[in-house]
């Protein structure tokens, strides 16, 4: 798994055990037997998250994500294959679809699965895989109702603040006042809160948050900051701020 061990080459934790390690069976042990991968002792509390948990996180969690609708389509996996191309590279992205066709064919404890990964995740990395499961619902140019009620139910489970997943939602599927949704304000925010949101929003998506993930996980961070971005310059321009 050359591609794919590039992309874990941080190490593997607490994905090693729980409803996590069962979900992922075969390929976690055969990873575990490569030279190139370091496995790390499991542990319950969250912590800097290693890249290897990380990815496998999110390979089961868009599993889930996908299963929503009782259906996986053809166009689904092509889109998740060009997601991974853009992200990862063409080899790692084959042998990551591999895995996740096998993921896809178990049924998944969504709900244990997530409060794993709540538990020995940092918040920063849990924001990165609501914000990952978003752009790859929405890479098709569609909004599933579907697919947006798991994600929700899934952030609920990962000990995601409400506030949070509406403003990464906010990101992908627009809703009135968006731009202030994204930084967490009301539209009646004078112009020093909104200043100050901000500040705060920039401050907790900045890339360098994830950057224990790599490089091919920092690209996406990159996208969320520009969002926080995006949104604080379009409501300057609504309310000539300087």
């Amino acid at each position: 798994m050359g591609g794919l061990g590039k992309w874990i080459g941080g190490g593997l934790g607490f994905v090693m055990g729980g409803p996590l390690g069962a979900v992922l069976g075969f390929f976690v042990g055969s990873m575990v037997d490569s030279t190139s991968i370091q496995t790390s002792t499991y542990t319950a509390t969250p912590r800097s998250t290693a890249q290897g948990d990380f990815g496998m996180s999110l390979l089961v969690l868009v599993a889930a994500m996908m299963k929503a609708d009782n259906k996986v389509v053809k166009s689904e996996l092509d889109y998740v294959r060009q997601f991974f191309v853009r992200q990862f590279g063409q080899s790692a992205a084959s042998e990551a679809l591999v895995m996740l066709k096998d993921i896809l064919k178990q049924d998944i404890p969504v709900r244990d699965v997530c409060m794993q990964i709540s538990r020995n995740m940092d918040y920063s990395s849990r924001l990165q895989l609501l914000h990952l499961l978003f752009n790859i619902s929405v890479a098709d140019g569609t909004v599933n109702s579907l697919e947006t009620e798991a994600i929700e139910k899934m952030s609920g489970y990962l000990g995601i603040a409400s506030s949070d997943f509406v403003s990464i939602r906010n990101m992908f599927v627009p809703e009135t006042d968006s731009s202030y949704k994204i930084l967490e304000i009301e539209s009646s925010a004078t112009d020093d809160e909104i200043k100050k949101a901000y500040r705060r929003m920039a401050m907790k998506y900045h890339p360098d948050k994830v950057s224990h993930l790599g490089d091919e996980f920092r690209k996406s961070a990159d996208e969320k900051f520009k969002k926080v971005n995006d949104a604080y310059n379009k409501i300057k321009k609504e309310r000539n701020m300087s």
